[in-house]
């Protein structure tokens, strides 16, 4: 069972983009939630929150929170409703899941969208859960833990 809920998450990443000014669109938070997801699990064998991804044509996607902010279509999320800072966000994190978050930020958060993507493409979980799929053929197929943690765990240092 994950320790957060996804839009505890979403909102850590989504004021790091407001309080930066780095904006990020709906594509690239589904993909910094996908990598926090990943490696929080391969890392500590845990989920970091419960909802699967499914792998959509432009990678990994959280379905309900492709629901949240799809008014935004391709713009930048902003939201003015974030009281908490991203630090007071932070406080709310156990210490591991924040070391495994800012992790996720130093090497996923400066990259573009378009990058992120380009990467989940590359990488086996996604491609196994598109096996036999056009490049832009729907699919629901969830990316399973199991391949998650064998693709990633091999990027661990012992």
């Amino acid at each position: 069972m994950g320790k957060y809920s996804y839009n505890q998450i979403a909102d850590f990443f989504i004021a790091l983009s407001n309080d930066t000014q780095n904006l990020i669109t709906n594509l690239k938070l589904q993909k910094l939630m996908y990598y926090a997801q990943a490696w929080h699990l391969t890392i500590t064998g845990d989920r970091l929150f419960d909802e699967e991804f499914q792998a959509w044509v432009h990678g990994p996607v959280l379905t309900n929170l492709y629901d949240d902010y799809k008014t935004f279509k391709w713009n930048p999320i902003l939201r003015e409703d974030l009281e908490e800072t991203y630090n007071k966000l932070r406080e709310n994190v156990d210490e591991k899941t924040l070391s495994i978050l800012d992790e996720v930020v130093d090497e996923y958060f400066g990259l573009t969208a378009y990058e992120l993507e380009r990467l989940t493409h590359s990488e086996d979980p996604w491609l196994k859960a598109r096996k036999g799929k056009l490049p832009d053929e729907p699919s629901q197929e969830i990316i399973k833990d199991e391949w998650v943690i064998e693709y990633y765990s091999k990027y661990l240092e012992n």
